[in-house]
């Protein structure tokens, strides 16, 4: 648990905003055996200008929502906290459940409808993507602070928080995207002609 306590340090500093929010983390975390501080105890940071064309308080709501995930087991083709959630599914859900906003399916999709930033602007709640199944854009995640990102692996594994420095996926990283209000639909990248390829997004 000690070893955990710097990241989600981190985390709060990045997800902090009005009290009631702080609240809500807080508790959260505790709940999860991951920090000791008492429920009522609030961290607050300067103001964020905003990422993905939201204020700062829902891309923290969202960051919050995406770590209430934490522990749901991954599911092929999943997009609910009761079932269980492949990358994509997991990443729309949340942003379902807190922006409103409806993301395509497929990761690949998702890339295509989002925004290309530098990966040295990503800011929480931005999407990252990697390169997992020898094909661009075939895994994402999202981003929450302090080179970490949160996301769905794999058959047999739950939503979890990772590091992008890592080797595994600091080789496969494919790029950092940002949801904006416009969202513009392009043409998906390498859109799978196999109904059966589709649900392939771990």
């Amino acid at each position: 648990m000690n070893a955990c306590r710097p990241i989600f340090f981190l985390l709060l500093l990045a997800c902090a905003q009005a009290s009631a929010q702080g609240d809500d983390l807080g508790r959260l975390l505790q709940e999860r055996g991951l920090v000791d501080a008492p429920p009522g105890q609030t961290v607050r940071a300067a103001p964020d200008p905003g990422a993905a064309g939201a204020p700062a308080d829902r891309m923290s709501e969202l960051v919050v929502a995406a770590m209430g995930a934490i522990g749901v087991p991954y599911r092929l083709g999943g997009n609910s906290y009761d079932a269980g959630f492949d990358c994509s599914g997991f990443v729309r859900a949340v942003y379902n459940q807190t922006l409103g906003l409806t993301l395509p399916r497929q990761a690949a999709q998702q890339a295509a409808a989002t925004h290309l930033i530098e990966r040295e602007h990503l800011r929480p709640g931005d999407l990252v993507f990697f390169n997992t199944l020898q094909r661009s854009y075939s895994h994402v995640g999202i981003y929450v602070g302090d080179h970490k990102f949160i996301h769905s692996p794999r058959p047999g594994a739950a939503v979890r928080i990772e590091d992008m420095r890592v080797n595994y996926w600091s080789r496969r990283f494919d790029g950092a995207r940002r949801v904006t209000g416009d969202m513009p639909l392009r043409a998906p990248l390498q859109v799978a002609a196999d109904p059966a390829l589709l649900l392939q997004n771990y």
